[in-house]
């Protein structure tokens, strides 16, 4: 039976109850044949191309395992002209990250090309991937210097967040280059909160390593 029915644009819904509830039940169920239906509808119509790819990352955040024999499938959507639909892919992929890291890592050059020209939130997600990367020690090395690459070029908005989340990750080795990035990038940031996280984290990292 199809699970399309209970995607929430075919109960006429606005919220996405309906989506997060059929996640977990996917999930509960480790219902294989659901999920290849909701991938492949995400070359449907705009509203359900929408609801199965947050359907798809919610079943990601939770058994990330169940989504991975798609990541091509998202990667192909990195390009879409549906916002929704690039950063939902975005976010699977994000997902998958923490079971293949080795094919995450090996696809970099197309995600960032996504995060590159895509909207604000599909390189947060991409930021969220190379994040994931510099915490696994057989990818830290060769995924840091695109990382700060990001940092060095990310909207003033978005790099607080980014040093908040990428300060966990960061050893002894890789402080030194963290600093120089971020004091490099705080002359552009004109709002006072702002630039008070970014330097509450250069703080922090001076007192542990610097």
């Amino acid at each position: 039976m199809s699970i399309l029915p209970k995607l929430a644009s075919s109960l006429n819904r606005k919220d996405e109850l309906p989506n997060q509830e059929l996640a977990k039940e996917i999930v509960i169920k480790k219902d294989k044949a659901a999920v290849k239906e909701l991938v492949e509808h995400l070359n449907g119509s705009k509203s359900v191309q929408n609801d199965c790819i947050k359907v798809l990352y919610e079943i990601g955040a939770q058994e990330a395992s169940l989504i991975a024999p798609y990541l091509s499938d998202f990667v192909e959507h990195l390009s879409s002209k549906n916002n929704r639909l690039q950063w939902g892919a975005m976010t699977a992929l994000g997902t998958i990250t923490s079971v293949e890291p080795k094919l995450i890592y090996e696809l970099l050059p197309q995600i960032l090309t996504a995060a590159n020209k895509g909207s604000v939130i599909t390189k947060d997600h991409a930021v969220n991937i190379l994040i994931q990367l510099c915490s696994n020690a057989n990818y830290a090395t060769a995924s840091f210097p695109l990382l700060s690459e990001q940092l060095l070029k990310c909207p003033t908005n978005q790099l607080p967040m980014y040093a908040e989340r990428t300060l966990p990750i960061v050893d002894k080795e890789k402080a030194e280059t963290f600093v120089n990035t971020l004091q490099l990038r705080l002359p552009e940031v004109d709002k006072d909160s702002k630039r008070k996280r970014i330097e509450k984290v250069i703080q922090k990292l001076q007192k542990s390593f610097v």
